[in-house]
Order: C-alpha cells, then sequence, then structure tokens
C-alpha cells in the first residue's frame, strides 16, 4: 500500500517537471539554439517569444552591414561595392543632331555613360566616346545631385576623355589608384557603372585575358587591354573597373558582341595607361605624342617601306626618304605633255627601331607612342640594298 503511494506521488512530481519542461521549450524554442551550453538568463533570452519571430530575429538576415551572416566572398563584394560606389558617376549628354535634310532643324538625340571621381576638385574620368559630339553634358552623384559638366580634355585614339563638375568637395568622393602591371588572369574584378541607366549596378567576374589589343582611330591599336567576363552593357563605358580591395585597375569600354548586348567578353583600359594620359588632359587638353614625320608606310616581306614624310619634320631633316615625284615631258605631235610618275624605287625601307625588328606600321607606331617628343630613336633602313642606321630626334605630333 505504502508503496503504490509512493509511486503515485513521484509520478505525479515527474509529470509536472516534464510538463513545465515542454512549455518552456516550445515558447522559447530559440534558448538552447542561441545559449547552448549557458543559462537562459535575462540577458541572453529573445525579447520575442513568438515562434516565428524568433527564428526571424536569430537569422538577421534583413540587415545586410551584419558580416557574420555572409560568407567570406560576399563580404568581400559588400566592402568593394560600399568603398566605391558613391565615386561612381551617371553622365547624360545630349547631342544636337540634323532631322530636316532642308531646314537642318536640329533635335537632339540623348546618350549615357558611366564615369569615375579623380579628386576633390571635380575632375570625371570617362570614355571619349561617351561624351563626343555632345552639346551638353551632365553628371548624377551619388546624392542624386545633377551637375553641368565641361570637358577639360580628350584623347580620341584611346577613347579617353575628362570632364569637370563644380560639385562640394564633401559630395565628391575620389576613387583609389591600383597598378595594372600586377593584374593576373584568374583574378576577380569588379565592374561598376550605369547599365541601362541602372545607376551604381555592381557585376562580379574574374580577368579573362591581358594584353589584348583593340583597334583605335587614325590606324592604332589600344595595347595592354584587359580582358574581363564581368557583364557589361549599354551605359557601363567609363565606368571603373576593381580589384578586391576596392582600387581602379581600368575603365571598361568595350565589349565584343554581335547584337550590342553583353556576351561575356568584355574589355577595359588599363589605369597605368589612363595615369599617363589624364594629367596631360587635364593641363593641356590633349595628349602630346611624339611625332616621327613619316605619314604613310607601306608593308611589304623586306619590312615598311617609306611612302611619304611630313615636309621639314623629324624624318625629312635626318634625311629618310620616301617615293619620288618625277616630272617628264613627252612630245605626242606638235604637243608637249608633262606627266608625274612615282619612284619608288629611291625610298628606304625600315626594318628595325632602335634595333627592335619592325614588321608592322602599328609596331613602328607603338614604338613612337612610348617616347616623348625630344627623344632620339635609331632607325635601320634598307637603301638601294645596303643598310643604314639613322638617328632621328621626335618632334612634337597629335
Amino acid at each position: 500500500m505504502k508503496k503504490t503511494l509512493l509511486l503515485c506521488v513521484a509520478s505525479a512530481v515527474l509529470g509536472a517537471w516534464l510538463a513545465t519542461w515542454i512549455n518552456v521549450s516550445l515558447l522559447e524554442p530559440n534558448v538552447g539554439a542561441q545559449d547552448f551550453g549557458r543559462s537562459a538568463t535575462a540577458e541572453n533570452r529573445p525579447a520575442n517569444t513568438g515562434h516565428f519571430a524568433s527564428v526571424r530575429d536569430s537569422h538577421s538576415l534583413q540587415d545586410p552591414s551584419n558580416d557574420e551572416d555572409l560568407t567570406p566572398e560576399e563580404r568581400v563584394n559588400v566592402r568593394v561595392y560600399e568603398k566605391v560606389n558613391r565615386s561612381v558617376v551617371n553622365i547624360t549628354t545630349r547631342v544636337g543632331r540634323p532631322d530636316n535634310f532642308f531646314f537642318m532643324l536640329e533635335s537632339p538625340a540623348e546618350g549615357a555613360g558611366s564615369g569615375s571621381v579623380l579628386d576633390a576638385e571635380g575632375h570625371i574620368l570617362t570614355n571619349f566616346h561617351v561624351i563626343e559630339d555632345a552639346r551638353e553634358i551632365r553628371v548624377t552623384l551619388f546624392d542624386g545631385e545633377t551637375y553641368d559638366a565641361v570637358l577639360m580634355g580628350a584623347d580620341p585614339v584611346y577613347d579617353m576623355a575628362v570632364l569637370r563638375i563644380s560639385a562640394p568637395p564633401e559630395v565628391l568622393v575620389p576613387v583609389e589608384f591600383g597598378d595594372s602591371n600586377r593584374l593576373r588572369v584568374g583574378q576577380k574584378v569588379y565592374a561598376i557603372g550605369n547599365p541601362f541607366g541602372l545607376e551604381r549596378t555592381m557585376t562580379v567576374g574574374i580577368i579573362s585575358s591581358l594584353n589584348r589589343s583593340l583597334p583605335a582611330r587614325r590606324e592604332r591599336t589600344m595595347k595592354s587591354i584587359i580582358q574581363i567576363d564581368a557583364a557589361l552593357n549599354r551605359g557601363n563605358s567609363g565606368g571603373p573597373l576593381l580589384d578586391s580591395r576596392g582600387r581602379l585597375i581600368g575603365m571598361n569600354t568595350a565589349i565584343a558582341s554581335r547584337t550590342g548586348e553583353n556576351t561575356g567578353v568584355g574589355f577595359a583600359i588599363p589605369v597605368n595607361n589612363i595615369q599617363r594620359v589624364v594629367p596631360q588632359l587635364i593641363q593641356k587638353g590633349r595628349v602630346v605624342r611624339a611625332d616621327l614625320g613619316i605619314t604613310r608606310v607601306y608593308q611589304t616581306d623586306k619590312g615598311l617601306v617609306i611612302a611619304t614624310l611630313t615636309p621639314g619634320g623629324p624624318a625629312d631633316q635626318s634625311g629618310l626618304r620616301g617615293f619620288r615625284m618625277v616630272r617628264q615631258q613627252r612630245r605626242r605631235g606638235p604637243f608637249v605633255y608633262e606627266e608625274t610618275q612615282i619612284d619608288r624605287s629611291a625610298a628606304d625601307i625600315i626594318i628595325a627601331i632602335d634595333g627592335k625588328p619592325i614588321r608592322l606600321a602599328d609596331e613602328l607606331l607603338s614604338a613612337i607612342d612610348n617616347r616623348s617628343p625630344g627623344d632620339e630613336v635609331v632607325l635601320t633602313v634598307l637603301r638601294e640594298g645596303r643598310e643604314f642606321h639613322v638617328g632621328v630626334v621626335l618632334g612634337e605630333g597629335d
């Protein structure tokens, strides 16, 4: 009898304890999950004891600033964007375009692109093709304020331009420059721009290749171009290409596409090229390039045949020879005619510059582009079957 009574009392006590434990677990489901190994004190107990609210609060996925909820890769992405997005601007242009052939009425055509803030003085870097032929250029900053921009200088050959806006220094966040000579294929990159007018959009990719070449104006070629697979579309032109530390390593300038939309092959001008050009654009409004004074060459199996020279130019003064114009008189019956013929036999053939063999016109232009006005180069030429070395002091050209 006593044993039965004791068993009943023990069962009642055990049942009450189990009921209490079950109720606490259901009402505070996160105590065990969040505070494993600790007691549920007032300091660590969730303020909201509703089940769904507690689950939502414990994850805190609504707060993107909480790095604990991000993967290491996501943290890098977020930090790059947070560091640089205020340095990216939206550029809109209006271009006067003839609309009526007879009356030449003007109707504005709008364009759009991207750019980067260079300094607190309001200088903005972008592509030349973004602002080409623009009669009105406007720059919108990260805070939504829009400013009229003036063109400080442009280099159409290498597709660069520098604008300037009159904005308060406190709203101008300059981009940090990196070093494009240290880039490697496979390195992660970030592009920020305004594709289709969607301001400060970031895309992510890798460097697909280095040292690509792109055709440029005036029969030139842009060298050392960076190839990327980060998505670029219309409106990305002029925007920054960044490394994982948020440093500018290039300016997005072109894509390879048959449709005009992104196909995963984009190109950017390396920042080291930009650093050489931008100071000249700000100070002089143009790029002062070295000039050899040779205006036309023809490619042959032997080398580059000089066709025409700039009269009185560096090559002409150094005694280099191009095609000669020969005038001859011929009599036909009672009349005498004067004819002009081109003598190609006397033209020099360039085979090397400073000892480096030259086969293509682009190789010659690139070699001169790496020099400055006043520098001397030595051309190795074939003249009447013999090899000569001719020193040329470079002049100043466009």
